[in-house]
């Protein structure tokens, strides 16, 4: 006789196997401290490649404005107004990216455990049924 509860047990592991089990098992296998640490690092390099990029980029298309205008106390107005944006851009991406880093870390660990919950279950009904 068909157990429905096993099959229903049985699906829902299976589902979740097929889609998200390996990256949940290597995210839970960090500790939350180091993964959010990692995480946000890795978005602060970006951060800081993509805020150089930009800088770049600008300095590049004024630079006709800047040459003409130059006088150390723009340059250091320049400068100290970059260095400020960057700083305040670094503050907010590093904060969100702890955020979402740390929820994904506790989603992930959630699923894992529930997946042993349901393995340890599911090997309660088969010794059941024998």
């Amino acid at each position: 006789m068909l157990d429905t509860n096993r099959i229903r047990l049985m699906a829902r592991m299976t589902a979740y196997e097929n889609s998200r089990i390996r990256e949940d098992q290597k995210i839970s296998s960090y500790y939350r401290r180091d993964y959010i640490s990692l995480n946000t690092l890795i978005t602060a390099l970006w951060i800081t490649v993509g805020y150089i990029l930009c800088a770049g980029l600008y300095v590049a298309l004024n630079l006709n404005d800047l040459l003409e205008n130059i006088t150390i106390n723009s340059v250091i107005t320049l400068l100290s107004t970059g260095v400020a944006i960057y700083i305040v851009i670094i503050i907010i991406y590093c904060a969100c990216a702890a955020n979402f880093y740390g929820a994904k870390h506790s989603r992930a660990k959630h699923r894992v455990k529930r997946y042993y919950l349901d393995l340890a279950h599911l090997e309660k009904i088969m010794e059941e049924t024998n």
